[in-house]
């Protein structure tokens, strides 16, 4: 897919050299489209690493699309170089008098955090409630979903027992849900956190559809009818490694950490773990790219506030 993005910025490298499409920005210049404007606010330590994983999977799409990284103002980052953030990153209040077609929100190592405790907690109540009226639709993920669900609905997140920690089987709930077309009836998903939300907490919500669920690691994906709002539970861009990465770090900080459940083949550390949710990834942001965002957002950006839609 053109993701069009700096030329400069680490993940294009990295992503030329697995075979993604990404196409610089000279070369869209000469595109006569308008591509879809994302903008992307990483809260994740390591932003490198989570711009590829969602750079990655923006790119199984034919559609083009502008990015936008998006950074806290009321939060350093003490885990990615100053450089790197002036170069590739603007703040909200740079973009607010904007409009996009998408946000992503990534997750966030504070889920143990209340919200109002989070350091940036009010900046991304801003965000969150600009989004409403300059965004077409909203993906969040993880941490951002539990935050989303607690800011547009109240519904408050719980502590579990033990930190839901692997990859998990998911079922499809809503068949006849264009997020989920193409899906398998079971598909496998990354969890990494130790709270999350109760299933009957966002059932009482008539505006929120649960889709897709698993016996082990709770519901999974959540919208509004209209797809305005749409919330993952789970770390679909993870790659191969990163629940490896977060194993051995824990391990090493002397931290009392389970086994990844479901990972590596026979529960042995020695046996490389194999990337199944892969496919399920792409799929599902494709489908949000395609049918959540391209298919029903305005033509012109301008109109998003008004709530009208472009249906191509």
């Amino acid at each position: 897919m053109p993701v069009k993005i700096p030329n400069n910025l680490p993940a294009a490298n990295i992503l030329s050299a697995e075979n993604i499409f990404v196409m610089t920005e000279e070369r869209a210049a000469h595109q006569d489209i308008r591509p879809l404007k994302i903008a992307i606010l990483n809260l994740m330590p390591n932003k490198i690493v989570t711009e590829t994983q969602i750079l990655r999977l923006l790119g199984n799409s034919p559609l083009q699309i502008e990015m936008v990284f998006l950074h806290t103002s009321s939060y350093e980052s003490r885990n990615v170089a100053s450089e790197h953030l002036a170069n590739f990153y603007t703040t909200f209040a740079a973009v607010k008098e904007q409009q996009f077609d998408g946000l992503i929100i990534t997750g966030a190592p504070v889920e143990q955090l209340e919200f109002s405790a989070v350091e940036y907690w009010s900046e991304l109540c801003e965000i969150m409630e600009w989004s409403k009226h300059n965004v077409f639709s909203t993906l969040h993920i993880c941490w951002g979903a539990q935050a989303g669900m607690f800011y547009h609905f109240g519904i408050e997140k719980y502590e579990l027992t033990e930190k839901m920690f692997g990859i998990f089987p998911h079922r499809v709930v809503q068949q006849a849900t264009k997020l989920l077309r193409g899906f398998d009836d079971l598909f496998w998903v990354p969890h990494s956190r130790h709270t999350a939300t109760a299933r009957e907490e966002i059932a009482k919500h008539s505006e929120l559809n649960i889709l897709a669920e698993s016996d082990e690691s709770g519901v999974y994906l959540v919208a509004t009818p209209d797809y305005r709002q749409v919330f993952v539970s789970g770390h679909s861009e993870y790659d191969t490694l990163s629940l490896q990465d977060e194993y051995l770090r824990d391990l090493n900080k002397g931290l009392d950490i389970a086994l990844p459940k479901h990972y590596y083949p026979n529960d042995d550390v020695t046996q490389e773990p194999l990337a199944i949710w892969r496919s399920h990834a792409n799929l599902l942001f494709a489908n949000w790219l395609n049918y959540c965002v391209y298919q029903e957002t305005p033509f012109s950006l301008n109109e998003i506030e008004n709530g009208l839609t472009w249906h191509i």
